[in-house]
């Protein structure tokens, strides 16, 4: 699993069983529908970029290379796909933050 930001692993390490428990609820949902792990990640991608969640969405880039098997062009084809949802400018700044993920 990839390494919480900063902020996160502080509130998971000082509220233990909060974590747990919201691990536990991401556990299942991911087990209560019949899509895969990687058109999953696509989603809460997607959803992340959208909601302007740059943190989580850095953090579904990293997960979905490193655990997923999604490709980068798998990646900015979603990044795309937001422009005429989300706008312009989410659509590029998630195509900006894909670069930056791929370049640390």
């Amino acid at each position: 699993m990839s390494k919480l930001p900063k902020a996160a692993q502080k509130t998971a390490d000082a509220f233990p069983e909060v974590w747990k428990a919201y691990q536990q609820l991401g556990a299942a949902t991911e087990s209560a529908g019949p899509l895969d792990a990687k058109t999953r990640r696509l989603i809460k991608l997607a959803i992340a970029m959208g909601a302007g969640f740059d943190s989580a969405a850095r953090s579904h880039i990293r997960r979905a290379l490193s655990e997923d098997g999604v490709t980068v062009d798998e990646l900015r084809h979603v990044a795309l796909l937001a422009i005429t949802t989300t706008g312009w400018s989410r659509g590029v700044r998630a195509l900006d933050m894909i670069e930056t993920v791929m370049a640390e």
